[in-house]
Parts: structure tokens; sequence; C-alpha cells
């Protein structure tokens, strides 16, 4: 979705301009792509960097930076739950703003080696490449607040794929004062 609706922004129409594939298993599409599928494909890492390392590709471009702070992870609680635990949900706010605040102050080198055994299949070269480019990139945003233009966006994207008929109000579904004060 995300995909189509950057083509969309560049005045590519996806249904008519270019043929896209969405047979393929997501998890095969960079076998496929090697195997000749394909002018161009869409990987999350680590198979994009793959590709590049075994010689069978190169990124060109990069889907967050075009499309803007598309929010990839939320955090959801019911809201009885979060009325009766705040300190839980302030803590573990708290413990997700400390790694965002590490991110931001460290070199894409030191958060390769602190990641690295979450990822025991890749090796430190290409988890320090992948950093590298997410560092470059602006990937990370330095804080946890759901701002209301990325909720938008999101929307546009979802209603744009056909997949959001009734957009929903940011102001009932996203608190930010856990976020907001954990940057304190």
């Amino acid at each position: 979705m995300v995909f189509e609706f950057i083509l969309n922004k560049n005045h590519i129409d996806p249904a008519k301009d270019v043929k896209i594939n969405q047979s393929i298993d997501f998890g095969s599409t960079a076998a496929a792509f090697s195997e000749g599928q394909g002018d161009f494909t869409v990987e999350f890492e680590p198979g994009a960097t793959s590709l590049e390392k075994e010689g069978k590709g190169y990124v060109v471009a990069s889907l967050g930076t075009d499309s803007g702070y598309v929010p990839y992870t939320a955090f959801s609680a019911k809201q009885s739950y979060i009325e009766k635990n705040p300190e839980i949900i302030q803590g573990f706010t708290n413990a997700l703003q400390k790694g965002m605040d590490y991110v931001q102050s460290h070199t894409p080198e030191e958060i390769a080696a602190v990641i690295a055994p979450q990822f025991k299949e890749t090796d430190l070269d290409t988890i320090t490449t992948i950093v590298t480019r997410y560092y470059d990139q602006d990937t990370w945003k330095s804080d946890l607040i759901f701002e209301k233009e990325s909720f938008e966006l999101l929307q546009d994207i979802l209603e744009e794929a056909g997949e959001l008929t009734k957009r929903a109000p940011y102001e009932d579904l996203v608190i930010t004062d856990y976020a907001e004060k954990s940057v304190k």
C-alpha cells in the first residue's frame, strides 16, 4: 500500500503504468527477484541488503523516506487498562523512549553491536549496513509522539488502497500524554 501510495504521489498509476505481481509470498520476493522475476522488488531488511551483498540487486530508494513518517509500529491498550495502570503505561513508554534516545546519541556501529544478539541469523557487517542506511535516511524519530500528521498519512494510504471506508478521529484514538512525558 505504501509503495502504491508513493507511485500515485509521483503521478504513476499502479494499475496502468506498471505491473505489480502481488501473487508472490512476501518471504519469497527476494528469491523471485534474484531468479529474474521483475525489474524491481520491495524488500524489508535484511532482504534488501542481502540482495546487494550477493550482487543481485541495488537499493535505489527508500519507501520510508519517500512516504514520510508512516507509523509502522504503534502500541495499543484498552482505555480501561490505561486508566487502571498509568504507571505501567508510563514505564513502558519511558523504556521505549530510552531506546530512541540511545539511537539518537550513538553511531550506527554502536547501535549495530548492541542489537546484533537479537539478529543471530545476520552478520554484524550486514546489521551495521542496515542501521547506517536507516540512520542516514532519518528512519527513526527522536521521540514516540504519534503526530496527527502521521496518523492522517496512514489513513490516506489505507483510504487510497481501498482498505479504509471511514476515517477515524485522531483525538478519539491517540493519547500522546505518556510519550510527551517520557521525552522530558
